[in-house]
């Protein structure tokens, strides 16, 4: 399978700004003509839709603004015309500061019988179009521009996006004080990282991407720095050896569910065994014993005095789940982490109790330089402890405040939110776009945990292992709330589809 078959780009604004130039300044092709080819894909999702509607009903109000993002949207109001609907088109800004495309495109309007004016007219239309703002906004939207987009908002009919809904960030999916709310986004090359993050991806509506001249061979040797899988998730899991045997498919030691916590040991060993391990060995209490051999009777056991030992039978730890921040949970962190070289996964509790002691992190930075795969997966609270930062502020810079961890410690990090990005120093970043809100429920993580560490006992390079372990886990749980409904998720039910 081709990389590129599996996998999606997500690009920011400045990105997208240079692959523009690349393609115009580089390659050959002139801005006019990206321009008409943009106008041509959003003139094809409208035809698509509203083509076989009787004249009197294929109306259209167009909103732009005076940038190439509104130059589309003129170019757009032209061959509607010609296609025989009646056509308003509002102009919001000072139009002397227009770019020269804009103005060119403006200029061949003027053959057309399209009515121009620079106030919404309050009239009725079919279908509403949003060009006011491509993906260079970058500040709060005030004044006219504020009341065009309310206006635009109240008004009926089907509402489509040039590019990006304007108001949203096009690298974060904030909103810039106001938005636009689409049924439909087409937008131009490449995905704009906004359309995916939160809320942009609310006011997004649904995503098309359309191919207008600007492709890979504009990276010019500098791709993006940001990708999600699209792939069956099947297809991405490592390839089974038929002449293969338990030992052949990996070696996993759970070390984790404290006393009253065997539920997070019986999820993440489960899911270990479901992405396809071939061994698994709980270490906890005891007390555990029974419970954990009865829910799932293929796992090994062993208590804290068995550790030591198990670690030289592993071939990955995995560390964390329901196992509190005790002194029993400390002595066992601070094990295997100073007495294995293995490939060693923290989650849940471990990443508490290394947020409380810096000397393991130093040590765990020291490993992870070397050549130990370490990799953490903390959510967005975890996180904060991490790095001694707010949750609000985390969450408008996850990506960013991932690799930073990722880069101090010298690991893999997989910050965990309603999206996920898995980071290493030097790696572009993998982005999970799928999942729903049903996966936030107890033990969930529990299950990403196991499923990780399962593909790194198959002999997944360590990056690899954390963004495919992110995206099965979040296929699992979409294909839960197709059978159930978000609302009745449970975390084992992951473990079953």
């Amino acid at each position: 399978m081709k990389e590129e078959d599996a996998m999606e780009y997500l690009v920011t604004a400045l990105e997208m700004r240079q692959y523009d130039s690349n393609t115009i300044e580089k390659i050959g092709i002139p801005g006019m003509v990206l321009m008409e080819r943009a106008a041509l894909e959003a003139f094809g999702v409208i035809q698509e839709r509203f083509g076989n509607l009787p004249p009197e009903n294929k109306s259209v109000f167009i909103m732009v603004g005076v940038g190439n993002n509104g130059g589309d949207g003129l170019a757009l109001a032209r061959m509607l015309c010609e296609a025989d609907y009646k056509v308003y088109v509002q102009c919001v800004g000072n139009q002397d500061k227009a770019s020269e495309q804009w103005k060119m495109q403006r200029s061949i309007l003027e053959h057309f019988p399209v009515f121009i004016s620079r106030k919404n007219n309050g009239a009725e239309y079919t279908i509403m179009v949003d060009a006011l703002f491509g993906v260079g906004l970058s500040r709060n939207i005030e004044g006219e521009y504020a009341q065009a987009i309310e206006s635009f908002n109240q008004s009926k009919g089907f509402k489509l996006s040039l590019d990006i809904p304007s108001g949203i960030h096009a690298d974060t999916g904030e909103v810039l004080g106001c938005a636009v709310s689409a049924d439909v986004t087409v937008t131009f090359g490449f995905l704009k990282r906004g359309l995916m993050f939160f809320p942009g991806a609310e006011y997004a509506g649904e995503v098309i991407k359309a191919d207008i001249g600007i492709t890979e061979r504009s990276f010019l040797g500098n791709p993006p720095e940001m990708y999600f899988y699209k792939e069956e998730p099947e297809k991405l899991l490592p390839v089974r050896d038929k002449n293969g045997n338990k030992g052949t498919f990996g070696k996993v030691l759970l070390v984790a569910g404290n006393l009253k916590m065997a539920g997070a040991a019986i999820l993440a060993a489960r899911a270990a065994y479901r992405i396809g391990a071939g061994m698994v060995k709980v270490i906890s209490p005891e007390e555990n014993r029974i419970i954990i051999q009865e829910a799932i009777p293929e796992a090994l056991y062993g208590t804290m005095e068995d550790l030591q030992e198990s670690m030289k039978w592993a071939d990955v730890i995995i560390f964390g789940p329901g196992m509190g921040t005790g002194d029993y949970a400390l002595k066992c962190l601070e094990t295997v982490i100073y007495e294995s070289n293995l490939p060693l996964l923290i989650d849940a509790d471990g990443l508490n109790l290394l947020a409380q002691n810096p000397k393991l992190q130093e040590e765990l930075a020291k490993q992870g330089k070397g050549e130990r795969k370490v990799i953490l997966t903390p959510h967005v609270g975890e996180l904060s402890r991490l790095m001694q930062l707010s949750i609000s502020e985390l969450k408008r810079k996850l990506p960013e405040y991932g690799m930073a961890l990722a880069a101090r410690l010298n690991a893999i990090v997989v910050a965990k939110d309603a999206r996920t990005f898995t980071c290493k120093d030097g790696f572009p970043i993998c982005v999970n776009v799928h999942g729903n809100s049903g996966m936030a429920t107890a033990g969930s993580g529990d299950v990403l945990a196991g499923m990780i560490g399962g593909l790194l006992a198959q002999g997944m390079e360590g990056f690899e292992a954390a963004s495919v372990g992110v995206y099965c886990h979040a296929k699992a749980g979409d294909r839960v709330a197709a059978l159930y409904g978000e609302h009745a998720c449970m975390a084992g039910d992951m473990t079953r589809v």
